[in-house]
């Protein structure tokens, strides 16, 4: 089974390579000590894509077969979840009068979304890899969806009366999809056994209604549910909304008792620095440099991030809601990146840190992880996704889950 990037060694779970006490880089004087932390499967890289909603969805999905105690759990599409979301966003685009998003993005209930309309297949049934590479790139593949559906979008503002659009347009998307992904199997033997994509989704057997969206912003009533108003939000799912400082407990409580989180974030900020491992908010932003630029689909590293803030624990940014809330106003919080929260840490000035699962691959010091502080966390989060059983019992009474 070909994958993109494998972490480590062949089957073991990144789980067994983090002790009691660890740092995020060589020299670093970061101290992090083990509060909580669970196995997950090995890191991958989403390359030159704009799918980390797939990865860091289906990363945590992984983790919740393990949590389940499965044994040996499969490393489920990527791709097959990105090959049928692009079916239904085109079509929702054109319903709605390209007054949507349609872009690469979107946001980790997609999954739920696919799955109970599509099933689900694991990843060495389907890898999207029909464009004669061993690595994900989508550059010439969206260009080319892109294009085909704002032809579509044209023709309809521009048809005559008495003309319609025919249903044969959805076929030409379908086939420009099998040409770069592959034509998605209708059957498949995993472990011996024949499957069909809805029959392999029991065999996992994972309630997709099981799990929810938490966020927290001032703008929608708190302990209701809401609608992010993002653009990747193209199916339009729903989040529940609560205090700043419950979607921290929420979070810390869920890790503490067994559970993992799909973390949705924007890692724009100067003090998100994948390379050496680790996501802050100095109280003083000036003290970090940077050269470059991100790329668009933050696929990668991005530009790079220089300061002692790195290696050394400085003051943090005293994160309110009002601070985070403006952030998310002003649109210097965004959408930017999904990501897989798999265990919480302590720092030794007592500042609590998350361990973070990323899909740009193993090249910096954690292997493919980093450290976020609770600061950046607050700041930054646009919202996190887990079980429902994970929630404190008291916040699961006001949501009336």
């Amino acid at each position: 089974m070909k994958k993109i990037s494998i972490l480590i060694g062949a089957c073991l779970f990144i789980g067994t390579s983090f002790s009691q006490v660890v740092t995020n880089k060589e020299n670093s004087e970061y101290k992090f000590e083990k509060v909580a932390h669970h196995d997950a499967t090995p890191v991958l890289s989403q390359g030159y894509t704009g799918t980390c909603w797939s990865f860091s969805a289906l990363s945590f999905f992984e983790s919740e077969l393990i949590r389940k105690g499965v044994k040996d759990a499969p490393t489920l599409s990527e791709m097959f979840i990105v090959r049928n979301a692009y079916q239904e966003k085109a079509e929702k685009y054109i319903r709605m009068g390209g007054t949507v998003n349609f872009s690469q993005g979107g946001a980790f209930h997609d999954i739920p979304y696919v799955i109970k309309r599509y099933g689900i297949v694991p990843s060495e049934a389907y890898q999207g890899l029909n464009y004669g590479s061993d690595k994900h790139n989508h550059s010439e593949m969206f260009s080319a969806v892109e294009g085909y559906v704002n032809g579509v979008l044209e023709y309809v503002k521009n048809m005559r009366k008495g003309t319609s659009l025919s249903s044969v347009w959805k076929n030409g998307l379908k086939g420009i999809l099998d040409a770069y992904l592959g034509a998605v199997p209708e059957k498949f033997t995993y472990k011996g056994k024949e499957y069909t994509p809805e029959s392999f989704a029991k065999h996992i057997g994972l309630n997709m209604d099981d799990y929810v969206s938490i966020t927290s912003f001032t703008n929608h009533p708190f302990y209701e549910e809401c609608m992010l108003a993002i653009p990747d939000n193209w199916a339009w799912g729903k989040s529940y909304n609560v205090p700043l400082e419950d979607m921290v407990r929420v979070t810390e409580e869920a890790l503490k008792n067994g559970y993992t989180v799909a973390w949705g974030a924007d890692v724009s900020e100067s003090g998100f620095n994948f390379r050496e491992g680790i996501a802050i908010v100095p109280e003083d932003p000036s003290t970090i440099k940077i050269k470059g630029a991100d790329n668009k689909n933050f696929s990668d590293a991005g530009a790079e991030r220089e300061s002692n803030a790195f290696l050394q624990p400085v003051k943090e940014l005293a994160i309110t809601q009002e601070l985070r809330q403006e952030g998310y106003d002003n649109k210097t919080t965004q959408d930017d990146h999904g990501m897989h929260i798999t265990g919480l840490y302590k720092e030794a000035n007592g500042t609590p840190f998350y361990l973070v699962k990323n899909s740009w691959g193993t090249g910096n010091h954690p292997e493919g992880y980093l450290y976020v502080s609770q600061n950046y966390f607050k700041y930054k989060t646009i919202n996190v996704y887990l079980h429902k059983d994970a929630l404190p019992k008291d916040i699961r009474s006001k949501l009336k889950l």
